[in-house]
């Protein structure tokens, strides 16, 4: 295996909660150095919850790999020292509040001036510009502006999606902005700004179903864990259970009808015999198909799907997701140090020529006397907490 691709590339990464820890998390995996600059109380997604032996789960999930050096950005001290950080850096993201950037003077042009460089993504709810520019923006609520809910949950009821899938969106476009730019930058040796918005990020997921509504005069229904607009795909009940299968073309169709309902009649019937006439006939369809699977029990029905190379899968929890045989037969856990012991985590799902960084999950200011030194910004506050000390979060969840 090789060294990550980024490997020499310095990421300063002021950020906080999900969006852009998550971007900068992938450029540590690929052997970034990623120094996260943390308020003295710490990034508030270190108080999520404290699911793993006394840590936030979010914490640990979009941490590791990095290094974190504590900065109090409200004294002039603070100040000066972020800014010979950004001077010396590739990298910067921010994930600050509305024009709180512009107002530390870290903004755009404020960090040009210091290195023309340097590449500057920031993430932002709605983008700047625009009458919602200044609205605070969590993901329940970008999950709500782009519609998301509106297609999501059942006939009854909308339902926001159960991971922060509008933070995710925005810290993976986040990403491979400042992928783009370091390629761009290596022909051009200038640096650029990155801006990301959520509300665009989700936006840009929402195609299908904004297609679908502005040329089809209709916006797709809730149908729970069922597609709305491909049938039969979704959850079906068996005599033990729930099998989930999916029939993406006509000839998985036919397939379908012949051997698993064992009925090649109804592939025929003028009722089901488009994948559009499929959907507009849903429930006369999950009608036969719900008789067939309710003869038949889980192990039965998975059988024929297999046969007849229907797509199936079966409902997994958490527990079942952890030990999910696939993932162990192709080795994909790791564990990563933390202030609270190891912890078991997923390899990134790129799977390539290089080795993944999978570093420790970092203290609170665990890095900050050393980086501070490093980069020649002596005279910080004793009070930072600092590489040796015992921080709030470690006396609080010893192991």
């Amino acid at each position: 295996m090789t060294a990550g691709p980024l490997e020499g590339i310095t990421v300063v990464a002021l950020e906080q909660a999900v969006a852009a820890p998550f971007a900068t998390r992938q450029l540590a995996d690929l052997g970034a150095r990623v120094i996260k600059v943390e308020r003295p109380e710490g990034d508030f997604a270190r108080d999520y919850d404290d699911a793993v032996n006394g840590m936030s789960s979010y914490f640990v999930w979009l941490n590791r790999s990095k290094e974190s050096v504590v900065l109090d950005l409200k004294t002039p001290e603070g100040i000066e020292a972020m800014r010979g950080l950004l001077a010396r850096a590739d990298v910067f993201v921010q994930n600050l509040g509305p024009g709180a950037a512009e107002r530390l003077s870290l903004g755009y042009e404020d960090a040009k001036e210091l290195n023309p460089r340097l590449v500057y993504t920031s993430i932002s709810g709605y983008g700047a510009g625009g009458p919602y520019s200044s609205r605070k923006a969590y993901d329940l609520l970008i999950q709500c502006e782009t519609g998301l809910l509106s297609v999501t949950g059942s006939p009854d009821a909308p339902a926001k999606v159960g991971i922060s899938i509008a933070d995710i969106a925005a810290g993976m476009y986040a990403y491979s902005g400042t992928l783009s730019a370091l390629m761009q930058r290596a022909r051009t040796g200038e640096g650029q700004r990155v801006d990301v918005s959520m509300l665009e990020a989700l936006g840009e997921w929402m195609g299908a179903p904004y297609l679908y509504t502005l040329y089809g005069g209709r916006p797709p229904a809730r149908t729970g864990a069922a597609h709305a607009t491909i049938a039969p795909y979704g959850p079906y009940d068996c005599s033990d259970g729930t099998v989930y299968f999916a029939v993406q073309n006509d000839r998985e169709w036919q397939r379908f009808c012949a051997e698993v309902l064992e009925d090649p009649a109804v592939a025929v019937d003028p009722r089901f015999a488009t994948s559009s006439a499929r959907v507009a006939a849903r429930a006369a369809l999950d009608a036969i198909i719900g008789e067939v699977c309710a003869r038949m029990t889980r192990e039965e029905l998975l059988r024929r799907l297999e046969c007849a190379k229907i797509a199936n899968a079966e409902l997994r929890d958490m527990g079942g997701f952890a030990a999910h045989p696939q993932l162990d037969a192709r080795d994909r856990w790791r564990l990563v140090d933390s202030p609270v012991g190891q912890v078991r985590t997923m390899l990134p799902p790129v799977t390539a020529e290089w080795e993944h960084a999978m570093g420790a999950v970092p203290a609170l200011g665990a890095s900050t006397e050393r980086v501070l030194q490093e980069f020649g910004l002596n005279g910080f506050p004793a009070s930072y907490p600092h590489e040796g000390d015992e921080t709030r979060q470690n006396r609080e969840n010893r192991i």
